[in-house]
């Protein structure tokens, strides 16, 4: 597990993107077997870094069970401006899904991550760095578990690395 910076307090609010994306290392780094992404669009936490490919990789190299679940609200930056884990995609679409939500719940500006049902992240706000975090949460982790069903409920469709046609 990656070590916890003592700036990075569990369970109260913390501000700043850089101390964002590092809670989000310390999140997916704890990671044994599920992790389940709901965010508007992966611009903030570094997504489209190598270390977070890296992070993701040895996730779902970890054991063949392993999933990571990833729901958007808006595919575009996904598919333009993170390559990288656009190929782990390509390369997991057995253990990776990649969904974006319908309309209904295009209202919902937070952001959290969820890993092995008892870690969190949660962005309050997509436009604002504050959020909070923590491990071993179990009853918070059930409340956004919740949600994150619910979102599930309103995928649109896969995102999916080609285009299918005729």
């Amino acid at each position: 597990m990656a070590n916890i910076d003592p700036t990075l307090a569990q369970d109260q609010i913390l501000v700043g993107e850089q101390l964002y994306a590092e809670a989000i290392d310390i999140i997916l780094t704890s990671a044994e077997r599920e992790i389940l992404i709901f965010d508007q669009d992966l611009k903030h936490g570094d997504f489209s870094s190598k270390q977070k490919t890296e992070l993701f990789q040895q996730f779902l190299n970890k054991s063949p069970s392993n999933q990571l679940t990833i729901i958007l609200q808006e595919p575009s930056y996904f598919l333009q401006k993170c390559p990288r884990l656009m190929s782990l995609l390509e390369i997991y679409g057995h253990k990776m899904a990649v969904f974006e939500t319908n309309q209904t719940v295009k209202y919902a500006k937070d952001c959290f991550i969820l890993v092995d049902k008892k870690n969190y992240i949660r962005r309050i706000h997509v436009n604002q760095a504050h959020f909070r975090y923590g491990l071993n949460d179990l009853a918070y982790v059930g409340v956004l578990s919740a949600r994150f069903q619910e979102l599930q409920d309103a995928i649109q469709e896969p995102v999916t690395i080609t285009k299918l046609g005729l």
